[in-house]
């Protein structure tokens, strides 16, 4: 795996580099390979993470910069493409909507995007920043500690010296705190259950979201006849049904599924998770960015969260690649203000969306139940409308940077 650089006392002890990412998840490897591929010279501070049977469903931009990046490749093999998605209705209510069937081929792509298992995606991060020699220290971060000139990370044993942080060190972000920024956060009555499954009928690449009055019940695809699920229920049913037998959930989620891919049954490696959205004050101060979970959180409706996050990664090596070519210190507020200037329309954006069609489902006012169908009735049948709205989901036009174009930094 990657490069360890081990801190016990000896000549490794103190470390420095320009740029150090905190967290070994999916958006601090990139912002780690993406920084790296830029020249900078750059250190990771993150344990071996634990297996995670979560799948991500990458839009084609997110594909795309992996690709750029040199992962994809590795990645490939055990992700399914999204070549269509449709939104079923599963509410009892006066007013329904229609089914909404989206096909990437309408907006002249192959697939919206790809469904890979977590596992094998960190795996292909991990293989790639070995390949890079980008050093690793296989410790937590113990405190950051930002100055007018640099930070500095203590480690057990140690510690390291840096002109800028990436934080990306999750929800009960360390670095956030360290930056003196405040969050809004929002919890919802929901828990999600995440399981992987496999199905006795195709899925035809497929996505298939049904909307019910806890939240979505959605089934993604993966390679064969697999699909990964995510299922938004109260917390209390979500308990209940998180403790039943292989056998049992498999048939609750056949019924759940109106048994459109026949008979189910579940792999090992179910999680749950509340459900809450929450947003950064700002996702930049005192030489620490924020990307992915540290700098906002939402629901898992439309694949945007880890999105967002690569969208995070991408245009802060592009701001800091830039800054470096131009002798500017990589850390500086300059620096920090332009990422954060750039970032903040597009994580507002997809926040409100996501909450708002959230809160729909969970509304019991007849007429949010009334402007919600009428608004999928009319971009089921207004083509423009749709083909605008999928381009937006899929490829943000004021949120496109460099490596999600194909481009090196």
């Amino acid at each position: 795996m990657n490069t360890e650089v081990h801190v016990n006392g000896g000549h490794h002890s103190n470390k420095t580099a320009e740029a150090a990412v905190i967290g070994g998840g999916p958006a601090g490897l990139v912002s780690a390979l993406a920084l790296a591929a830029a020249g900078v010279d750059t250190l990771i501070i993150a344990p071996s993470p634990q297996e995670d049977f979560r799948t991500t469903a990458f839009l084609a931009g997110s594909v795309t910069a992996l690709t750029t990046l040199g992962v994809w490749e590795s990645c490939r093999s055990h992700a399914a493409p999204l070549a269509a998605i449709r939104i079923i209705d599963d509410t009892r209510r006066l007013w329904r909507a229609p089914e909404v069937h989206f096909t990437a081929a309408e907006i002249g792509l192959d697939a919206f995007g790809h469904n890979i298992e977590n596992r094998y995606l960190i795996a292909a991060l991990q293989e790639r920043a070995a390949t890079l020699s980008i050093p690793r220290v296989g410790v937590s971060a113990l405190a950051v500690v930002p100055d007018r000139d640099g930070v500095t990370i203590k480690l057990a044993d140690g510690e390291a010296r840096v002109r800028l942080v990436v934080g990306a060190d999750g929800q009960h972000s360390l670095c956030r705190a360290a930056a003196g920024i405040g969050s809004h956060r929002h919890t919802y009555p929901q828990a999600a259950l995440t399981l992987n499954l496999t199905h006795a009928r195709a899925h035809h690449d497929t996505a298939s979201e049904f909307h019910t009055e806890t939240g979505p019940f959605t089934l993604v695809p993966l390679p064969g006849r697999r699909s990964s699920l995510v299922c938004v229920l109260d917390p209390q049913r979500a308990a209940h049904t998180a403790a039943m037998t292989d056998a049992e959930l498999a048939g609750e989620l056949e019924r759940r599924a109106h048994s459109l891919f026949g008979k189910m049954s579940v792999e090992p490696g179910r999680g749950m998770f509340p459900l809450a959205v929450e947003t950064a004050r700002s996702v930049a101060g005192n030489r620490i960015a924020l990307v992915g979970e540290a700098a906002h959180v939402i629901p898992p409706i439309g694949a945007q969260g880890l999105n967002l996050g690569l969208r995070d990664a991408a245009t802060l090596a592009e701001i800091v690649a830039d800054a470096r070519r131009h002798g500017h210190d990589i850390g500086s507020p300059a620096v920090l203000a332009r990422y954060e200037k750039q970032r903040r329309a597009d994580v507002t954006s997809r926040r409100i969306a996501v909450d708002l069609l959230n809160r729909s489902l969970l509304s019991d006012l007849l007429p949010i139940h009334g402007a919600r169908a009428l608004s999928l009735f009319l971009v089921d049948r207004i083509g423009p409308l749709r083909r605008a709205l999928v381009r937006e989901g899929v490829s943000p036009a004021a949120s496109q940077p460099r490596l999600m174009r194909g481009e090196m930094l």
